[in-house]
């Protein structure tokens, strides 16, 4: 018999999905390397972006889970086969132990079922791999011809080919050099543990559906299917399995209704520390479906550097801020590497936020471990909004400024 519970307050989802996204980070036991390997499996993914003014996306979500994080952890992680490159709904770090739910996606590419962005040549494809296969792992610009050279946003027909043969499954990452990506046989990076049978499509449901409620506490059909194409039949007769046999429940809240597990219910009863202030990423889970972050926390978050200059509100790569279990400001911030100074170009405050005088405190005393996980010594505030809060900004920790 299905568990239905008629209400939740916005404040409870709010804090459910908090401890469920592990904000702040839970106590670890063990080593910090174990510590980022447990947030990656619970999270079930890490996305990964080229943007680099402040330390790259992945790295970021990363700190904010584990503050004993290093970047390192990753390389090594991967080297021992524990976490591995490929799509959720975006390039990600994902763990071994999930792998073989990979499988869907790249049997629907190789198949023709599900497109890619580049045609397949099975010829090129084909010496690309004999290629691999006699020389071992390389990587894009091992395979350039000298003086050929491509448009901006045209890729070489050797790097097309190296994309679309991971995609559908026949290579993998085995690691990053200077973030080029290294390619190899997946059959000599696979540890030979792994399970890599190819999950039916109840297992492949229950999978998106257990995996996204446990790192999200609350879910609906258009979250848990998010960009994954295929997949929304397939989710939407799982759930109503789960549901029948009591393995999810419902939730009321305002007017919308939501999944969840059972068992997370629980975390209402355990408390959430609101001192500690997070310098989020764009790409951080908690906020990567805008939309549901408008819902749950009443923030509307664009990230501006797709966006015309001209056009901008809040900056090129404003950070959300969350505090006090809410989101109540946003800074956009760039990092000098050379002179070692993190600058905030404009930090603009949420209306609803009220105590500044305590988040200033509380800002400052994250922002100094946030400038040596982004190698700066000092950090440079240009302007604020409101603009009297510069001047609580200046009293708190005048030792951070340059």
């Amino acid at each position: 018999m299905s568990l239905r519970i008629e209400n939740l307050s916005l404040r409870e989802v709010q804090k459910l999905v908090l401890l469920s996204q592990r904000l702040p980070a839970s106590k670890f036991v063990g080593t910090a390397r174990n510590a980022t390997l447990t947030a990656i499996e619970h999270l079930g993914y890490i996305q990964i972006d080229t943007i680099s003014v402040i330390e790259r996306a992945h790295h970021h979500t990363l700190y904010n889970r584990n503050p004993s994080y290093q970047a390192a952890h990753i390389q090594e992680l991967i080297a021992d086969k524990k976490v591995y490159e490929y799509w959720a709904h975006a390039a990600s770090f994902l763990p071994m132990v999930d792998f073989r739910f990979s499988l869907p996606r790249k049997h629907a590419i190789a198949s023709g079922k599900q497109k890619h962005w580049f045609k397949q040549d099975a010829k090129l494809m084909d010496l690309v791999t004999a290629r691999i296969k006699a020389e071992g792992p390389l990587m894009a610009k091992d395979f350039d011809k000298k003086g050929i050279k491509f448009g901006e946003w045209k890729t070489a027909p050797t790097k097309q080919a190296l994309e679309n043969l991971f995609m559908q499954g026949e290579l993998m990452i085995t690691k990053r050099v200077n973030f080029h990506k290294v390619y190899d046989l997946t059959e000599r990076v696979l540890p030979s543990s792994i399970n890599t049978t190819t999950p039916t499509q109840e297992e492949y449901g229950r999978f998106l559906i257990t995996n996204y409620l446990r790192a999200n506490g609350v879910g609906t059909l258009q979250e848990m299917t998010y960009l994954l194409k295929h997949t929304k039949a397939i989710v939407t007769g799982a759930l109503k399995q789960m549901l029948v046999h009591g393995e999810i429940a419902q939730v009321r809240v305002a007017d919308s209704d939501y999944y969840v597990l059972p068992e997370s219910l629980e975390l209402l009863n355990k408390p959430l520390s609101r001192k500690k202030l997070h310098i989020l990423s764009p790409f951080d889970n908690l906020l990567i479906q805008r939309k549901r972050t408008s819902a749950i926390f009443g923030f509307d978050y664009l990230l501006e550097c797709y966006v015309p200059q001209h056009k901008r509100k809040y900056g090129y790569f404003s950070l959300p801020i969350l505090w006090n279990g809410k989101l109540v400001a946003r800074m956009d911030s760039k990092v000098d590497r050379k002179k070692e100074i993190f600058h905030i170009h404009q930090l603009t405050l949420e209306a609803s936020l009220k105590n500044k005088e305590k988040f200033a405190a509380a800002l400052n005393k994250e922002l100094k471990s946030f400038l040596m996980f982004n190698k700066c010594t000092a950090v440079r505030l240009h302007t604020t909004s409101p603009s009297s809060f510069q001047e609580y900004f200046e009293q708190s920790y005048p030792e951070l400024l340059s």
